[in-house]
């Protein structure tokens, strides 16, 4: 297939910009300033169904539609803030692609009449925020950046942020207070971000992977790209494949593709690693529930996994084979969530501690039937009692792996009940 998002796989060298160009880069952004009005970029995005990429599914183009049309002050805020365990494609495309994001945001900035972008990038990023840097400053030196953009009235300035590498910071209110130089915590809606964000004013946060998204919309226009992909879920998908599998890495595909093939597919995952047995799937990273081998055949799409308790989210597709202790893996993702909590919130802060510890015991084999009891109930108590999501996908790992292989759980349990017993006398 021909590549969109990762062009850089048919073209060599296109994260520089002379060579972007040469292949239509910065093309749609001359369309766009020389063609429409910004309420018409708006209608074209809307019209295309291009969801958000970064988890929620949100549609961008109604996004967009949120932010008052009065003048003044207003931001665009990309969300390369890429923390979500087993997720790296946005990456790929600020290391490879860069461009193609950058001139998705400056869309963005000129359909709804910010001035001001700012790239927020994970603290690990360092070495990517090189080539990003790299990027704009040879924008700014070309006149793609900065006034007068190819001769229009449009004026555009662009900088690149790094958090401190808080899983927090993907949430959007989180990201802008940290980009405030405030402490990277979620506040409570309303006001919302298209509204009051950034330094008060309205502000659109899009993923990384939805800018890339944006200009090859409005270059080939909406109904070309409703024909990839499915009717709810249009447009290819970038999909982060790890774990067990002989090919991980990523891989774009046209939206409605089973899991199955992504996974089994010789130009994709091809196979489990070692031809050992499919167990499980984190179709989410950590974020989302479990789901097992009768989901394989579900589309990747948002509302594919719907019907087995789970969703797509961005993509961060971990397979699990035969040998995996989901205990574990409950255990691993609960200490995660606890580590990455802000401690805003009551239950989220209180509730992935007691959490982390009750599963940590019982997968030593020091629990008992009462710690597991206790364990679901903290887990049923924290979804929809927290300001973000993060309180929600804390519970997964506990919620979901217990639905699938409660039969782990209970051998924790006897196996801890054998080992504190009392012996048996015997005589002789």
């Amino acid at each position: 297939m021909t590549h969109i998002l990762l062009r850089n796989r048919d073209i060599e060298n296109i994260h520089k910009l002379d060579v972007y160009r040469a292949n239509g880069g910065y093309e749609a952004l001359q369309k766009v300033l020389n063609e429409y009005e910004p309420g018409e970029v708006i209608d074209i995005v809307k019209a295309s169904g291009l969801r958000g990429r970064g988890g929620a599914g949100f549609p961008t183009g109604l996004k967009w539609s949120f932010i008052p049309k009065a003048s003044g002050d207003k931001y665009i805020a990309v969300n390369s803030d890429e923390s979500e365990m087993g997720t790296f494609k946005d990456r790929a495309l600020l290391e490879h692609n860069p461009h193609q994001v950058i001139e998705g945001a400056m869309i963005a900035a000129y359909a709804v009449g910010a001035q001001t972008i700012y790239n927020y990038m994970r603290g690990e990023f360092m070495g990517i925020g090189h080539h990003m840097e790299e990027a704009v400053r040879d924008c700014y030196e070309a006149g793609i950046l900065g006034d007068n953009i190819f001769g229009s009235d449009f004026s555009c300035q662009m900088h690149n942020y790094f958090g401190a590498g808080a899983y927090i910071c993907g949430e959007e209110t989180a990201l802008l207070n940290s980009l405030m130089g405030e402490l990277g915590q979620p506040w409570t809606r309303p006001p919302f971000p298209a509204v009051e964000g950034l330094y008060q004013k309205p502000t659109v946060v899009n993923n990384t992977e939805t800018m890339a998204n944006v200009p090859p919309i409005l270059l080939n226009g909406a109904d070309w790209y409703r024909s990839i992909g499915t009717e709810q879920s249009p447009g290819p998908k970038i999909m982060c494949l790890s774990g067990h599998v002989k090919n991980p890495g990523t891989y774009e595909v046209e939206m409605g593709m089973p899991y199955r093939e992504l996974i089994y597919g010789e130009q994709y995952g091809g196979g489990i690693l070692g031809d050992k047995q499919f167990k499980a799937l984190l179709p989410i990273g950590g974020s989302g529930p479990v789901v097992v081998a009768d989901a394989l055949d579900a589309p990747i799409t948002y509302e594919g996994l719907k019907p087995f308790g789970s969703d797509m989210g961005s993509g961060s597709v971990v397979v699990m084979d035969e040998t995996v202790d989901m205990v574990w893996v409950a255990m691993k993702l609960s200490h995660f969530f606890k580590h990455e909590s802000c401690g805003k919130c009551t239950p989220c802060r209180e509730g992935t501690f007691w959490m982390d510890k009750l599963i940590t015991r019982l997968y030593k084999g020091e629990g008992s039937q009462e710690d597991l009891d206790v364990l679901r109930s903290v887990a049923s108590k924290i979804g929809g009692r927290t300001l973000c999501a993060l309180g929600d996908f804390a519970t997964s790992p506990v919620l979901g792996t217990y639905k699938h292989f409660a039969n782990e759980y209970e051998a924790k349990v006897k196996a801890g009940q054998r080992d504190t017993a009392v012996p048996t006398p015997t005589t002789d």
